[in-house]
């Protein structure tokens, strides 16, 4: 989901020397949270005002974030991200260094800059699979004529001979390429080995508009990632090696919404897994996700309660309006009145900006559409079997809520084929873990529970048999 796993994506740098010189330029560090290690680039530009900076998150798959404000005197740099929340201070020093800190939810972190390359300690991931593989391993690409974009992929089959059932990997939201690249783990990778190894041919792609694939992934919504899906499934269909009668979807986090919109129009579709995906609306999902991460993250009950009336109000605006240049108005005017409310936010920004990057933070078609979108409407015309799996300690999309909630939503649309998992012990991205808190993600070697493979995969054999 649109997580603020972000939330530990940290802000812009900027600095200075006493001898005014010229700090435009890249700046790199590695920022420290919680075992954690993000590389963190900023972009610095010299404009005739002063600067201006972006900051890229390459482990997160991050970039261009915009920083907004900055400030340079007597070698402290100052920089604020308002949308994300985020405060940052540091003193150049004669070594060309920038040592400072950065808060961000009440916290304080330190990190410092150089222009030198950082790099993290590579972090232990045992379950990447190594070539060469024991199965055909091929680049493809394919089309989605309707909206005239390519699209890239990786298409894994048992052997280079036979006619297999098949599988459509579908990722969260942001953009992802197609082994579902994030926080230092490649689940999508892990998955079709795991999958292709055992007899299931994989397709997975890069999303609109990332790595290899073109078209703007900034405009799009999860309808535009569902007709990117159905291009995926006619492209298989004009595969030799795809058994056509046992084609079937898997979908991660916001993939679990755009599953089942595929799979309730095709009858091509035999079955369907949602690995961690949605079944109630998603303005009620955000609030519960907030309210879940930041009470796990230590945040005080009053603070929450403040931040979930607001965000409360946010959202029944969207869900009422039908214009967005309406909404925006209504927004700013309601921000206007909360801005002095907000907790934690950040100092070195006026009102008047902090408001304007909330709501542009949700006047996007992407986060209007997530807001209003019922999964329910979808879930109730799928007709094929539906496997849905969550993680016990899943903070982004709670599991008995969704799980009930796919359920119900089946069901009441007369499909009995739904089997239900929740796993124990397992986050979003179905690690093991303490926490399930999204700061936990990349400390962890594992990538995906083999227990949940393996059930997952016996699923699927059951209806492909």
């Amino acid at each position: 989901m649109k997580t603020h796993i972000f939330a530990f994506v940290i802000g812009l740098l900027i600095a200075n020397t006493l001898f005014a010189q010229n700090i435009a330029g890249q700046w790199n560090g590695i920022l420290k949270v919680q075992g954690t290690q993000l590389r963190i680039v900023f972009n610095i530009s010299k404009t005739e005002n002063g600067y201006v900076s972006t900051m890229d998150s390459p482990d997160q798959g991050a970039k261009g974030i915009p920083v907004t404000s900055t400030s340079f005197e007597n070698s402290t740099l100052k920089l604020v991200a308002s949308n994300l929340g985020i405060e940052y201070q540091g003193t150049l020093g004669t070594d060309n260094v920038i040592v400072g800190n950065f808060k961000q939810g009440g916290m304080s972190f330190p990190l410092n800059l150089s222009k030198g390359t950082t790099e993290a300690q590579k972090p232990v991931r045992p379950q990447e699979p190594k070539k060469p593989y024991p199965y055909s391993d091929e680049e493809v690409t394919f089309e989605n004529t309707k909206a005239g974009i390519k699209l890239a992929g990786t298409l894994t089959l048992p052997s280079k001979s036979g006619n297999f059932p098949a599988v459509i990997l579908i990722s969260g939201s942001g953009a992802q390429n197609r082994d579902e690249e994030l926080m230092g783990h490649k689940p999508f990778l892990v998955l079709s080995d795991f999958l292709t190894r055992n007899g299931i041919a994989v397709l997975r792609f890069d999303d609109r508009g990332t790595a290899a694939s073109t078209g703007d992934f900034k405009t799009a919504t999860s309808a535009d990632f569902a007709s990117d899906v159905e291009a995926g499934l006619a492209y298989l269909q004009t595969r030799k090696e795809i058994d056509k009668k046992k084609i079937g979807l898997m979908g991660h986090s916001e993939g679990g919404i755009i599953a089942p919109m595929v799979a309730s129009n095709s009858k091509d579709i035999s079955f369907i897994v949602l690995l961690a995906g949605t079944g109630i609306p998603g303005d009620r999902l955000l609030l519960l996700q907030e309210e879940l991460i930041f009470k796990a993250s230590g945040m005080s009950d009053n603070k929450l309660q403040i931040i979930k009336r607001i965000n409360s109000l946010v959202f029944e605006l969207v869900k009422k309006s039908n214009s967005v240049d309406q909404l925006t108005a209504d927004l700013t005017n309601l921000l206007k009145q909360e801005v002095k409310n907000y907790p934690d936010r950040p100092g070195n920004i006026s009102d008047d900006d902090f408001v304007k990057d909330q709501v542009n933070e949700v006047v996007n078609p992407w986060m209007l559409n997530f807001i209003k979108y019922d999964p329910a409407t979808a879930l109730a015309k799928v007709k094929c079997p539906v496997l849905a799996v969550n993680g016990a300690k899943d903070l982004q999309v709670p599991p008995k809520e969704n799980l009930e909630a796919i359920k119900n939503a089946l069901l009441k649309g007369g499909n009995t084929k739904v089997t239900t998992i929740e796993f124990p012990g397992l986050n979003h991205l179905f690690q093991e873990c303490k926490t399930g808190l999204p700061a936990e993600y990349s400390t962890i070697e594992q990538t995906f529970s083999p227990i949940a493979m393996s059930d997952i995969l016996k699923w699927i054999q059951m209806q492909t048999k």
